[in-house]
């Protein structure tokens, strides 16, 4: 018989002694530096590395943006990622170890790419569903958030690459994000915004940190000395590496003494020459300095990039299929929020489906998360592959956008770049008609002194008969030829905008009408001359080659998917958002849908009962007709193989595994938190401790679907609930006819309030405490075991400026959501 116990100990000490000689490693190689060169690694050397010292056998660290796929430093579909739902998907599921395993595969694909830290997670919180990039967080609630976010950051480094969990902290919106103060007291500080990266310092050890770069309480986030080193690795103990976001880093002297050993992105930094010259002029300690520096080769040892030191990973985990993993997350998100008579699984017969999302799916949200598969399974494709031949018919209905958008099916792509006098500088390929060159991403051979103008040039086969409309987005001079023919030739100037990446990522402007026929090759071409006048704000070149194929009356299209509908036995529209509506850099004005989508949705509901709605979404969105269809699946950003997932569960191949991680309003004018303007710089979080399920509790109201709300196609009995300090254990049935994965919630509510009803501190209605899935067959009993941490009962004492247990009765109550509970207990604390 193995003796475990004693395997652990023995593994223990190995570890213990490849640390010892890590930090020997560490400490030999810092001090073989001289101050100009400690300097220097400080700071980027481009977009995306910091500088090697082969004196040391240091080599290159190289990062990543990472939270559903490893882009590598390039912008190129030349090198494809796998690509996975979005974090809302992940948080759905409502399993950490899925996030583990999540993060081995992005792991896998980051050795593959040469990359050693992923810029993930973001761990931020849904303070209003208005933010911008909810889709590329978690969740509203602090505990949920840390459990997913501490089994991705063990996942990833299980794997042997870091990971910089972000944005450290309060980067909960877009609007002003650069210099917005985040006023915040320190109560729902420590309750809310810090609680998921405590969780995951302490569970997970990290090896980074990124950095926001907004201010809390007044100051800079990478120079928050109280929050950075007092706290983050005072209180908490983090030894990993704080990088700043790109750009964040604003200050030598503030960046340094408030803890931040990186400044990002390179050549020219805060730090290197700048950072040298403060210490000789007495500005700055240079123990600051080693310190940093230990911080970053720590991480080169930890991942194997010292020479002399040891990895914590010698033997990565097996091989991942990513495609398989990919399918799985989705189907495990997928939310299902309504099931009327039973109309999921979808019953054998013929089924119409519309929404142009159904065809051109959106796997993924807008901004620095983007990654380019190899291949995207879209929902016509995984219900064609599906259902029996003839069953399936498919018909436009609805867009979601009338807008110009990058070039993409039925364009290939390459971009070609000149000096000034004309001549070949290097050429490469182009995932879309987006050119987003940034820092040393361009083709080989291209330099950003010799390059003079970039010529896109390509194919284009139709789908649809009819006039194509192309255009530009972008400042500067452009040619533009379709078929030969030039169509364009003229000059973007500057508009109102006020920031540079407003003007380069702004709307599309269409510049041609061309009339093609589908299945007919045309050549296609955009010159762009560059012109110093419109720099970007860092060596970049950004523009964009724009499409829109023909469009036809809206209502036309509307009745065509209405005929199809009431001829089919079920009914499925997808609808879906834009990246104009979520993604990195700017917040959302509402919550609706954009295009005549609610109008299709409404008229197929109205010929056809059985109607299944599904939302292409990373976060809320109005469903005004929600009470009208059969069945509602939210799909988030179901990643590249969000098709076949989503043919697994309409037919009820595979169960839809999510429960809410976020509350989904009726509308934006019911949703109590809202606020995400600054009001001369300073954004106030008025509501203190109430935000997401907390706030809708505190007005009394009822959203459309609470937090933890989901089913599943078959039904539990919850029979025995036992709470005891540390842990409630909760026994359920599977009383359906097929296997069933279930999402036990336990939520504690206290029996005593704030000051404006009994006694004791102000405190919510209730909170999440703990949670555990389990999978049973028809019939069969099984038993999970919760812990109920000691921080659940305790809250951050503003005045002794601790935490402190709050001793008392509280009911803990074992649910299906938030507001479906099935058993309660009293516990006394």
């Amino acid at each position: 018989m193995t003796d475990t116990g004693a395997d652990t100990e023995r593994a223990a000490a190995r570890e213990s002694a490849r640390e010892s000689a890590r930090d020997e490693a560490v400490e030999a190689a810092l001090a073989a530096l001289d101050l100009d060169t400690k300097a220097r690694l400080l700071g980027g050397q481009d977009m995306w590395s910091l500088p090697a010292l082969p004196e040391i056998g240091l080599r290159s660290l190289v990062m990543s943006d990472g939270p559903i796929g490893v882009r590598g430093v390039r912008w190129t579909a030349d090198d494809p990622s796998v690509a996975l739902p979005s974090p809302t998907a992940l948080a759905a599921s409502w399993d950490p170890a899925l996030a583990r395993r999540a993060g081995r595969l992005l792991a896998q694909e980051a050795r593959r790419k040469g990359v050693h830290v992923l810029l993930a997670p973001t761990v931020n919180l849904h303070r209003t569903p208005l933010g911008g990039r909810h889709f590329e967080a978690y969740s509203e609630d602090p505990h949920l958030t840390g459990e997913i976010g501490t089994g991705y950051v063990q996942g990833v480094q299980d794997g042997g690459v870091g990971t910089t969990v972000k944005h450290f902290v309060a980067n909960d919106a877009e609007t002003d994000r650069f210099t917005v103060d985040n006023r915040i007291a320190p109560r729902p500080l420590r309750e809310l915004y810090l609680a998921p990266f405590e969780a995951i310092v302490r569970n997970a050890h990290p090896w980074g940190i990124m950095t926001a770069y907004n201010q809390v309480n007044g100051v800079t986030m990478t120079e928050h000395r109280h929050l950075v080193n007092g706290v983050l690795r005072g209180e908490w103990g983090f030894d990993g590496f704080n990088v700043s976001d790109w750009m964040a880093a604003r200050s030598t002297t503030g960046d340094i003494e408030g803890g931040l050993d990186v400044a990002m992105p390179g050549p020219v930094t805060v730090y290197g020459e700048a950072l040298a010259a403060a210490v000789r002029a007495g500005d700055v300690e240079e123990s600051a300095v080693d310190t940093a520096v230990r911080h970053v080769l720590r991480l080169a040892a930890r991942v194997g990039a010292l020479e002399g030191a040891p990895p914590v990973v010698t033997e990565p985990p097996a091989a991942i299929d990513g495609d398989a993993l990919a399918r799985e997350i989705a189907r495990r998100g997928f939310v299902l929020v309504r099931n009327e008579n039973g109309a999921l699984p979808m019953r054998p017969g013929t089924v119409a489906l519309s929404g142009a999302a159904a065809r051109d799916a959106r796997v993924l949200g807008g901004g620095s998360a983007q990654v380019f598969p190899e291949h995207v399974v879209s929902p016509l494709d995984g219900l064609t592959a599906a259902l029996p031949d003839g069953a399936l018919t498919f018909h436009v209905g609805a867009d979601p956008s009338d807008e110009l958008a990058p070039a993409d099916l039925g364009f290939t792509l390459r971009a070609r770049c000149r000096d000034a006098e004309g001549r070949l500088l290097g050429e490469g390929s182009l995932p879309n008609g987006q050119v987003q060159w940034i820092g040393d991403d361009l083709p080989a051979g291209v330099t950003h002194e010799t390059l003079a103008s970039i010529e896109v040039v390509g194919t284009f086969t139709p789908r649809e008969t009819g006039i194509h409309s192309f255009g530009t987005r972008g400042l500067g001079a452009y040619v533009l030829t379709v078929a030969g023919e030039t169509v364009f030739d003229g000059v973007q100037t500057m508009g109102p905008e006020t920031d540079p990446f407003e003007a380069f990522f702004g709307s599309p402007v269409e510049r041609a009408r061309v009339a093609l026929t589908a299945g007919e090759t045309v050549e296609v071409s955009l010159l762009h001359t560059l012109d110093k006048e419109f720099a970007a704000p860092l060596p970049a070149v950004m523009f964009s080659f724009v499409h829109l194929g023909p469009r036809r009356d809206p209502d036309e299209l509307i009745a065509e998917a209405v005929e199809a509908a009431r001829a089919a036995d079920t009914a499925v529209v997808v609808v879906a958002t834009t990246e104009r509506v979520e993604s990195e850099g700017f917040d959302r004005t509402d919550l609706a849908l954009p295009g005549r989508q609610d109008d299709l949705v409404r008229a197929v509901a109205a010929a056809n009962p059985n109607t299944v709605v599904v939302v292409n979404a990373g976060s809320p969105v109005e469903l005004p007709w929600r009470e009208d269809v059969a069945a509602v699946l939210l799909a988030w950003f179901p990643g590249q193989e969000g098709g076949a997932a989503l043919a697994d569960v309409l037919t009820g191949a595979e169960e839809p595994g999510g429960r809410l991680p976020t509350t989904w309003p009726v509308a934006l004018t019911d949703v109590p938190v809202t606020d995400v303007t600054p009001v001369e710089g300073e954004l106030d979080y008025s509501e203190g401790l109430f935000i997401g399920y907390r706030a809708w509790d505190r007005i009394q109201e009822a959203p459309a679907y609470a937090f933890g709300h989901g089913l599943g196609y078959t039904t539990w009995s919850y029979d025995s609930l036992v709470a005891g300090p540390d842990a409630a254990t909760v026994r359920i049935t599977n009383t359906g006819d097929r296997p069933g994965r279930e999402v036990v919630q336990i939520y504690l509510a206290p029996r005593t309030h704030g000051p404006d009803r009994t006694h004791g501190p102000d405190r919510p209605d209730r909170w999440l405490a703990g949670f555990g899935s389990v999978e049973a067959g028809p019939g069969e009993t099984v038993e999970t075991r919760i812990a109920l941490p000691r921080r659940a009962f305790e809250i951050w004492d503003e005045e002794k400026g601790d935490w402190t247990l709050v001793p008392g009765a509280y009911e803990v109550r074992a649910a299906r959501s938030l507001t479906d509970t099935r058993l309660t207990a009293t516990l006394e604390v």
